[in-house]
């Protein structure tokens, strides 16, 4: 599955070439890792970790379209949706598992958070904050749901159905009882937004926001 409206991601070697918010995400992974990505698109960060960090690499897409481009990359995709296929996976299977700009577009965004930490030593996860402040002044002013650069689509077209805010999903995590190792926040140009990920102010000035998450019972790196 996948729900991003942001620009594709290109690879050619070069970190230029990769969408800036899928960089950060390929910064948390540690070298020769075993990575599912879910709703991986058209492959490009699977292709650009395979290449920089010699990554064993697998992938879930939803779209067809998507899965043919990833495997045009040589990159190992299948068809499957994360709300019923991950279940599938047996546990620990990988040593990370990433929801990039996916969880909003979920039936079920707890179930499927939780199998990613049940596949995945750790989970990377993205989404767009509903909480931006142009998304509150959209709703404040014109009294409807938002349309922004990350958000283009009007409501009766949009795919995502559980929007939330990098609050709502701070509170998800704490309720269970997941550890969030490193939060970063994003301006709506994809850009690092100086903020405490987890704090205030990015939840009301950020677009969206990368986590890297554990389970609690997960021993800690030495």
């Amino acid at each position: 599955m996948t729900a991003s409206s942001l620009p594709a991601a290109s690879v050619s070697g070069s970190n230029g070439d990769l969408r800036f918010d899928l960089r950060l995400i390929a910064d948390m992974v540690t070298p020769g890792a075993r990575v599912l990505d879910v709703g991986c698109g058209d492959g490009a960060l699977l292709q650009y970790l395979a290449r920089t960090k010699g990554v064993d690499g697998r992938g879930i897409e939803l779209s067809m379209a998507g899965v043919r481009t990833a495997v045009r990359r040589g990159v190992s995709v299948i068809q499957g949706n994360a709300d019923t296929d991950l279940a599938d996976y047996p546990s620990a299977a990988f040593d990370y598992a990433i929801l990039s700009q996916t969880l909003q577009a979920t039936q079920r965004p707890r179930d499927v958070l939780a199998h990613l930490l049940r596949v995945g030593g750790r989970a990377i996860v993205s989404f767009p904050n509903f909480g931006y402040w142009k998304a509150r002044w959209h709703l404040l002013t014109k009294g409807r749901m938002p349309v922004t650069q990350g958000m283009p689509e009007e409501w009766w077209e949009t795919p995502n159905i559980h929007f939330c805010t990098i609050k709502d999903f701070v509170v998800l995590a704490r309720c269970m009882d997941i550890v969030i190792e490193k939060g970063v926040a994003l301006r709506e140009d994809g850009r690092l937004n100086r903020l405490s990920a987890t704090g205030p102010w990015a939840n009301l000035m950020s677009a969206q926001a990368v986590f890297l998450l554990r389970r609690r019972d997960m021993e800690t790196p030495t």
